[in-house]
């Protein structure tokens, strides 16, 4: 009868490229949806805690809100309350409330 193996073999592949560029895309649309914000609000606050100064009001990421009085490197110096102080690590404020 008939050989039916000559009509699978003549189906082509799509190339490598073709079926590449679906996962390519979805890539970008990540890249420019997800990832490419993300990076742009870690640097706006990298930037947002490089310039906190003796003065500001910031709000801590445990929700502490407080006056800067000292800034020593890496520690500030809180004032929370009258007569009450601590000490803050500056990667854990979240906000710069008031500037000086």
């Amino acid at each position: 009868m008939f050989n039916f193996a000559y009509a699978q073999s003549s189906a082509q592949q799509p190339s490598m490229l073709a079926s590449f560029v679906p996962l390519i895309l979805i890539f970008l649309i990540f890249y420019f949806l997800l990832i490419r914000p993300q990076q742009k609000r870690q640097k706006e606050h990298k930037l947002l805690l490089d310039a906190i100064q003796r003065g500001d009001e910031i709000l801590t990421s445990g929700g502490i809100v407080g006056k800067v009085t000292k800034v020593d490197g890496e520690k500030l110096s809180v004032d929370i309350s009258s007569n009450v102080n601590v000490i803050v690590i500056r990667s854990t404020v979240a906000d710069v409330l008031k500037k000086k």
